[in-house]
């Protein structure tokens, strides 16, 4: 009988084979190094065009401006875009949960739907520029409530929409099989309204993630903390400190980047059997 040795131990059950290793990292290569080279591309034109083409710096500073002032400032961009941060992360919060129930609302009663839809599209369709002056004298122009609530009036119709859509447009061949179990309405909500309405919750989310950020940042342009992000880049650029600014850009860009990454991890954990999911891990 031979004896194992380490050098001859089996791979653990879950380990996939060396093959499959290597084709799973030349496919991940070959699905993110385009867009690294497009990304990397594009800043290395940035660079050249400014400086072959002499661009004042008031017009477009360089990249590597931009980024020597990013080491520069470090501290009171970062500090200045979690506070603008929280107030995005708070009005998600506020702009899901209210879309998440009125849309459990207007799927369960028929009138309440057709009596607040005009209402939701109405108030979606109203410019931040409009609301901003509003929020910031109802709960004053430096408390962060008045950003989160623009930020949760521009999340909730995304949030609600699409949970209404997939709450209605549910199989009716589940309905079926649910009926003929007995199923009470609200089985039929928990067990199948609801997990069919998850991918299109998460859609929405990772929509309002990036509008959360751009509706923050445009609310504070029309006051707010000296802490926030929107009034830092609104004061540099009024300076004519266009690098600050930029730098500035540089962290709401990246802090909405990794927002969505956040909710796109969640989404991988909360419904790890959907088609899109499973087709992402598999490649």
């Amino acid at each position: 009988m031979i004896e194992a040795t380490p050098d001859r131990l089996p791979p653990p059950p879950d380990m996939p084979p060396p093959d499959h290793r290597k084709g799973w990292i030349r496919t991940r290569v070959g699905r993110y190094l385009p867009a690294a080279m497009l990304f990397v591309g594009g800043i290395v034109l940035w660079e050249l065009t400014v400086r072959l083409f002499h661009i004042k710096r008031f017009l477009l500073p360089r990249p590597t401006e931009i980024i020597g002032v990013f080491g520069h400032e470090f501290g009171t961009v970062t500090a200045a875009g979690w506070f603008t941060m929280r107030e995005a992360m708070g009005g998600f919060v506020l702009g899901a949960v209210a879309g998440i129930a009125i849309a459990l609302l207007t799927s369960r009663w028929t009138l309440v739907r057709d009596g607040l839809m005009p209402f939701a599209i109405a108030v979606n369709a109203t410019p931040i520029i409009a609301l901003a002056p509003i929020m910031n004298n109802w709960f004053g122009i430096t408390n962060p409530m008045a950003k989160m609530s623009i930020v949760a009036v521009i999340v909730f119709f995304p949030v609600m929409i699409n949970m209404v859509r997939g709450l209605s447009e549910v199989s009716q061949g589940s309905l079926e099989l649910m009926d003929s179990y007995g199923a009470s309405p609200l089985q039929i909500l928990r067990r199948v309204r609801i997990p069919n309405s998850l991918p299109y919750v998460f859609g929405a989310f990772k929509v309002g993630t990036t509008l959360s950020v751009i509706a923050a940042i445009v609310s504070e342009y029309f006051g707010g903390s000296r802490n926030a992000l929107g009034v830092y880049i609104s004061q540099q650029a009024a300076l004519f400190h266009f690098a600050q600014a930029w730098a500035a850009i540089l962290v709401a860009s990246f802090s909405g980047i990794v927002f969505y990454l956040v909710i796109v991890a969640v989404e991988s954990l909360v419904i790890p059997w959907h088609a899109s999911i499973r087709t992402v891990s598999d490649t």
